[in-house]
């Protein structure tokens, strides 16, 4: 490992004491918002410590074995140590480069979850809905919570659209490289003569914005509109104007929230939606500009590309972008992503490590 990289590890080292040292102090919770601060520090600082502690342990076992090479008695014991050590080593190196990556600020943050029908019609709208019950027994498996902002039902029960908010700490870290387009090959229920069909629908996953503010939305750049919102929710539902529609004019981007009865409540949740879409073309241009150097897709954002395959009558669930195939497809749209979402996370991660190696 480079010295200047043990260097920065040693600064972060004595950092971590150092915070060990103020959240022990009596008064430190008398200003919550530094003891938090400090927490999340801590808390951060910890796993990278812990693991170059070990590193350092390893690399003084190497250098003692080492200088037991030359008692003739325990050469054999002390090559045996010496490839345990350095076996030690290069994976604990490797974790470090890890736990040292650029961490993306958007990474703990809830997101905004937009899943749209595509080609493929009543098919189509019906596997948008098979999407959202995986999505949402992920998020159980998670213990996210997820709330329905808007959504447009087809006849046979799917989703023509559907937008939701998942809460939870890190939804954005794992399933920010769900957008792009999935295709399904199935037998769809309509079909009568047993011939597999394919259709696509599209997912967008967003980082939920901090505040309206911070992406400067104009109140005079919004056309607000209010109407009898439709679907379940009973006769009161029905009887009041508590759907909210927000059009942001210089961008034409429209959102409509009508989820809660209060018209209140429906304006905040469709402003919060509206500055996480503004924020999200944002991000998505800075994305596209890094993807030109990117040997794939992961984590660029490009909505436009098929990223993943569904194919029901083999159990096979393709994901394009890392060329990984599993086989187990019942349990993935039950929510169980585990493996894929791991997958695509270390992929990113080598990315990330392969473009440091080339500076």
């Amino acid at each position: 490992m480079k010295q200047s990289v043990i260097d920065k590890l040693e600064i972060l080292s004595k950092r971590l004491n150092e915070l060990g040292d103020l959240l022990s102090q009596p008064d430190v919770t008398s200003d919550m918002e530094q003891y938090t601060r400090l927490n999340k520090e801590y808390a951060e600082l910890q796993p990278v410590v812990a693991t170059y502690r070990l590193y350092a342990d390893a690399a003084n076992d190497l250098a003692t074995a080492t200088e037991l090479l030359i008692d003739p008695q325990m050469r054999d014991f002390a090559s045996d140590e010496i490839t345990m050590a350095k076996g030690k080593i290069e994976q604990l190196e490797i974790e470090l480069q890890k736990l040292l990556l650029p961490k993306d600020p958007n990474d703990e943050k809830n997101i905004y979850l937009e899943i749209r029908a595509g080609t493929g019609g009543d098919e189509s709208a019906l596997f948008s809905a098979d999407l959202f019950r995986m999505y949402s027994r992920f998020a159980e498996r998670n213990s996210w919570q997820v709330e329905i902002i808007s959504e447009s039902i087809s006849d046979l029960g799917g989703y023509r659209e559907i937008i939701a908010r998942i809460i939870g700490f890190g939804a954005y870290s794992k399933l920010k490289f769900e957008s792009g387009a999935h295709r399904v090959q199935r037998v769809p229920t309509t079909e009568t003569q047993g011939r597999v069909h394919t259709s696509a629908c599209t997912v967008a996953v967003m980082p939920e914005a901090d505040e309206v503010l911070d992406v400067q939305i104009n109140p005079s750049e919004l056309r607000i509109d209010t109407y009898r919102a439709s679907g379940a929710g009973g006769q009161h539902i029905n009887k009041t104007d508590s759907a909210i529609r927000i059009t942001h004019l210089p961008t034409g981007l429209v959102v409509e929230c009508q989820d809660e009865r209060s018209q209140h409540k429906n304006k905040a949740r469709a402003l919060s939606l509206l500055a996480t879409r503004i924020k999200d073309a944002q991000l998505r241009e800075q994305q596209s500009k890094i993807a030109a150097t990117r040997k794939s897709l992961v984590g660029s954002g490009d909505r436009s590309e098929r990223i993943r395959t569904y194919n029901f009558p083999q159990g096979r669930l393709s994901d394009h972008r890392i060329n990984l195939t599993l086989y187990k497809l019942d349990m993935i749209m039950d929510g169980d992503l585990f493996e894929l979402t791991d997958a695509l996370i270390a992929e990113h991660q080598a990315e990330l490590l392969a473009s440091l190696d080339n500076r």
